[in-house]
């Protein structure tokens, strides 16, 4: 089947492709290179022997959405990844985030439901949830104010399909609420690519390893939490690829028991800033440099996912350990720098 995946040369997007060409389909990305590089289309088709089709241009256009569907009426399905997702620079660029992540989901529901059948996966996040009244985290938790713009973008998406799917029977969705991807693809040709300063741990962590920065800041290390730091669910991004492509395999299928379902991805626990250290120097063998700071305004203490359902109901499961996880972003900071 024909799959768009928007976004689709991002950290997690490309991975995804690359998951889905795999077992067969064939994909179009869509991808605006705002933070991203057409480079990432070479190491796809290393992997898999075969490029996708990629269409550069900016999600907010409405008239080239609807060219474009227009263009492709015969995609089954579609990962909805584009997205801006820096939570520091959502709180400076509130109007930039509302845009850049509802307005384009809307211009994509707005084709999607002019189709007599139309599968639609959505990238959410664990920020839904905040600090969490209890842990693990089930897809029952309270979704509580948002404390960024950014976490608020994922609140409202959902909210947005939710209602269109109550009005839209021919319209199936789900939405995945991840929690901390890192890692890189084994082979080392994909991975992530963050660009300027890392806002996420894992990078940061490779590219202090690397020497690209002098040291690591430790947010805080007076957490009530076994170590004093922060408690993530960190979670191989092969493992969520492959997550997304077992979610539209069962809308696809018609496997789903609503036409508006939730999932939590994660590992199912938890690892504090100081063991995914620790998982670094295992690894590379050498230690890394670090200093405690203060805490990040709005940093939550942990936050990890209750997997029962994704194991039980989408028939998901993650595979890879921290180590393994963390060996391959390190695999890949390597091949990048040499």
């Amino acid at each position: 089947m024909k799959i768009l995946v928007t976004g689709g040369l991002g950290f997690i997007g490309s991975h995804t492709v690359v998951e889905l060409q795999q077992i067969g389909h064939d994909v179009v990305i869509i991808d605006n290179c705002s933070n991203s590089s057409t480079e990432v289309l070479k190491g796809i088709s290393n992997i898999t022997g075969k490029t996708p089709l990629f269409e550069e241009f900016d999600l907010r256009d409405k008239s080239k959405v609807q060219d474009f569907f227009s263009r492709h009426n015969d995609i089954a399905g579609v990962i909805h990844f584009a997205a801006s997702k820096a939570v520091g620079e959502s709180v400076k660029e509130p109007l930039l985030y509302y845009e850049n992540n509802l307005v384009t989901l809307i211009y994509i529901l707005q084709e999607l439901q002019k189709k007599e059948k139309a599968s639609f996966i959505f990238s959410s996040s664990c920020t839904v949830y905040g600090q969490a009244d209890e842990l693990p985290i089930t897809e029952n938790a309270p979704v509580k104010p948002a404390a960024s713009p950014y976490g608020n973008t994922k609140q409202v998406g959902e909210e947005i399909i939710r209602d269109i799917c109550s009005i839209q029977p021919h319209l199936n969705a789900i939405s995945l609420r991840y929690f901390n991807p890192i890692g890189a693809h084994p082979t080392a040709e994909i991975g992530e690519l963050p660009l300027g300063v890392p806002a996420n741990l894992v990078p940061f962590i490779t590219q202090t390893g690397i020497g690209l920065r002098e040291e690591l800041s430790v947010f805080g290390n007076d957490y009530p939490t076994p170590d004093g730091t922060a408690v993530r669910d960190y979670i191989h991004v092969v493992d969520l690829a492959k997550a997304h492509v077992i979610a539209l395999e069962r809308l696809i299928k018609e496997n789903n028991t609503s036409n508006y379902e939730v999932f939590n991805v994660g590992t199912g626990t938890g690892s504090s800033v100081l063991e995914v250290i620790k998982s670094y120097e295992k690894v590379a063998n050498k230690p890394l440099k670090y200093k405690i700071v203060d805490k990040r305004e709005g940093d939550v203490t942990a936050a990890y996912a209750d997997t029962d359902k994704a194991n039980n109901v989408l028939g998901w499961k993650a595979e890879s350990t921290l180590d393994e996880a963390m060996a391959s972003a390190w695999k890949w900071e390597q091949k990048i720098r040499s």
